[in-house]
């Protein structure tokens, strides 16, 4: 028996994403606390984002002091981009996690 699931009023089900572009994005990104990282995940950012602003940056340590969380807000413009910029994050040295 097969079942019709109907979307609920205003949702496209051919979108694969909620999120509507142009939108700003928070991501964030946990690393070391080592000297280079947050500058190092503007430089990414900016790949994807070249209207990104360095100085929107938030920085975070953790209580015991070893790690950074770094929050960038980029301006999302589409799902490939969001998806590659994660990627990039994901893969590089200095990032332990990003959200």
């Amino acid at each position: 028996m097969s079942a019709s699931i109907t979307p609920p009023a205003g949702i496209d089900p051919r979108k694969d994403t909620l999120i509507e572009y142009p939108s700003v994005f928070p991501i964030k990104v946990m690393g070391a606390m080592v000297d280079g990282f947050a500058e190092a995940m503007c430089q990414v950012a900016l790949q994807f984002d070249p209207g990104f602003d360095p100085a929107s940056i938030e920085l975070r340590p953790s209580k015991g002091g070893n790690y950074l969380g770094v929050t960038l807000s980029i301006t999302a413009t589409s799902r490939e981009q969001l998806d590659d910029l994660y990627r990039a994050l994901t893969s590089h040295p200095m990032v332990k996690i990003v959200l």
